[in-house]
């Protein structure tokens, strides 16, 4: 995307099964960003992915982050100034999101927007296939630059959804939390549980006995 005003950028699209894959960035700031929206669940491009349309954040450190408040407290730690989600688009369907960021404050003018989201157009059929080849490829090796499967959280999302017996919401947000709570990202807290070093199983029945122990203080 040279023919835009930024200073890198990173595409993500979402299988059919829901599975959200990061196929390239830039750079390690690109990533970061793109790192950051997976881990927190919270973000432009989540906005995108759900309006299919441009988010654009002219200026990172001017605040206003009032839909994604954990995200932009995030972001201003980075050397960013402005941020832009763009949706790849296959028609009417919205498969993945572009996002662009500059490292000063800027916005883009129509003319711009319209570039950007031919540039996302044209390259939907072939993220879409490389997402394809890759959810399939046990050998795909993930970089800082491209962190792109993150087959080990959708796996630990998993164990820990049959752990807690709950949905796939509930178990991702289990991780996500307890990342938070200990200062670590998700794709560590995964890593723990897929190895086993980790279980959720032993709060479940904390929770249960706690839930009884207050009907039996209600009962008396």
């Amino acid at each position: 995307m040279s023919s835009l005003p930024v200073s890198g950028a990173s595409v993500a699209v979402t299988t059919a099964s829901g599975v959200r894959m990061t196929l390239c960035s830039s750079g390690v700031i690109a990533a970061r960003i793109d790192e950051l929206q997976f881990e927190l669940g919270e973000g432009p491009q989540s906005s995108v992915a759900r309006s299919g349309h441009i988010v654009m954040v002219p200026d990172v450190a001017a605040g206003g982050h009032d839909d994604w408040p954990v995200l932009g407290a995030a972001l201003g730690e980075l050397p960013i100034g402005a941020i832009f989600c763009v949706p790849i688009q296959m028609g009417a369907v919205t498969v993945g999101v572009a996002t662009l960021h500059s490292d000063r404050p800027l916005s883009l003018d129509h003319h711009q927007q319209t570039t950007a989201l031919m540039i996302a157009s044209a390259i939907a059929a072939g993220a879409v296939q490389q997402a394809m080849v890759s959810a399939s490829d046990d050998t795909a090796v993930e970089s800082a630059a491209a962190p792109a499967l993150r087959r080990e959280v959708h796996q630990a999302t998993g164990i820990v959804l049959v752990q807690l017996n709950t949905t796939a919401t509930i178990a991702y947000a289990r991780l996500q939390a307890y990342a938070f709570a200990n200062g670590i990202t998700v794709l560590t807290v995964a890593r723990d549980v897929v190895a086993g070093l980790l279980t959720f199983e032993d709060t479940h029945p904390r929770d249960n006995n706690l839930g009884k122990e207050d009907d039996d203080n209600r009962d008396t």
